[in-house]
């Protein structure tokens, strides 16, 4: 796993950074080439219009090494110099869901076991049984894929969730309004009532508004497995909460040392550590998605324009199923787990687990971010 205790990519004086700080004036778009931090704000206020305007590495007031930047966690008790934020702001955070087979089947358990993970266990041990096709061979919306859904509905299995895994649809939702996404070493928040829940570590693509795939970063799409297992009609309430979305550390724009390639081949580490002593690990291998990233982008866009921008939430292959306490009962998480998410071309998402009502609220929208940069002189530019 990358080093945690720096969360850049591995070849990080090979790559182009974009991201967002804050100093102590408001948020402040940054580019980070060679190792050394440029703000360009006086270009490019907001990183929507940074990418928009994007045509390689833009000039800008150097800020120095990132070394020298004295990035602290939220949680720490250390003053740092600056606060690592999210490194989106006006762009839609968006995620498509179901795009792994074993996720797809544990979305099946969570619906048949109405949300409890007691029953979990049975219910997946009976599907493994019963279906006996391994659906990651499956494409998406083929004729094998309509044969598969027919014996199912046969057999009396079919759900809505393989629906979106081997249809010719995908699940495409809104994650998080703009802004509202934390970033490294911020606290990442789930509903107090929730009882069965997780992370979902993921590589997340950038998105200019002409529907051009640019970048990609890290993500955690925190997920509250009791809720949408309850019903799919509480996916917003499973999904969008207050810290529920964490983004970063940074961008790293596509160029010729890195680009959708390496998307598709990236492998995504998770390493939980709980302050009980408790230590999970797991991964997410990109190649077995079964839907391309582009072709999730493409469905995204079809008849959906974002001026803006957004990213994409690309999905996990990563669904704990290890016993925490009581057996049979699963993973899920306790306040005060940190949670790390790398790959070594994109670097290192930590965050900490803590519920949405004690997480820092989310105060600082659209408006005040235009009032901000007003008072800072920068929307002329």
């Amino acid at each position: 796993m990358t080093n945690t205790a720096f969360p850049l990519p591995q070849d990080w004086r090979d790559a182009v950074l974009v991201g967002r700080i804050d100093m102590g004036e408001g948020p402040t778009p940054v580019v980070v080439k060679e190792g050394r931090m440029f703000d360009v704000s006086a270009t490019a206020p907001t990183v929507s219009l940074l990418l928009e305007k994007w045509n390689g590495v833009p000039s800008g007031k150097d800020l120095g090494d990132i070394n020298d930047l004295g990035l602290t966690t939220a949680w720490s008790g250390e003053k740092g110099k600056a606060k690592l934020l999210a490194p989106v702001d006006l762009q839609c955070v968006k995620a498509a869901g179901v795009t792994f087979a074993v996720s797809a089947m544990e979305r099946v358990i969570e619906e048949r076991a109405k949300g409890d993970p007691g029953k979990a266990q049975a219910i997946r041990e009976e599907l493994a049984s019963r279906i006996g096709t391994d659906i990651r061979k499956v494409v998406p919306g083929s004729p094998e894929a309509a044969k598969l859904k027919a014996a199912l509905i046969a057999d009396g299995l079919w759900s809505q969730y393989l629906e979106v895994a081997i249809g010719p649809d995908a699940e495409v939702f809104t994650k998080a309004p703009p802004l509202s996404s934390v970033g490294w070493g911020d606290y990442v928040g789930i509903r107090t009532q929730s009882t069965w829940n997780n992370p979902e570590p993921e590589i997340v693509v950038v998105v200019d508004r002409a529907g051009k795939t640019i970048g990609a970063t890290l993500g955690n799409d925190v997920n509250l497995r009791d809720y949408e297992g309850r019903s799919a009609l509480l996916l917003g309430k499973a999904k969008d909460n207050n810290a529920a979305s964490a983004l970063g550390p940074f961008i790293r724009m596509f160029d010729d040392k890195f680009g959708i390639e390496d998307v598709r081949k990236a492998v995504v580490e998770l390493e939980i550590v709980g302050t009980d002593n408790y230590r999970l690990e797991g991964r997410s291998t990109m190649t077995e998605i079964s839907r391309d990233p582009l072709e999730l982008v493409k469905q995204t866009i079809s008849e959906h324009q974002y001026p803006d921008g957004f990213v994409l939430f690309l999905g996990t292959l990563f669904a704990p199923t290890q016993d925490r306490d009581v057996k049979g009962s699963g993973f899920t998480h306790k306040d005060g787990d940190v949670v790390r998410i790398s790959t070594p071309k994109l670097g290192v998402l930590e965050n900490r687990v803590t519920t949405c009502n004690q997480a820092p609220p989310w105060s600082f929208g659209i408006s005040d971010l235009m009032k901000n940069l007003m008072k800072r002189g920068l929307l002329g530019a």
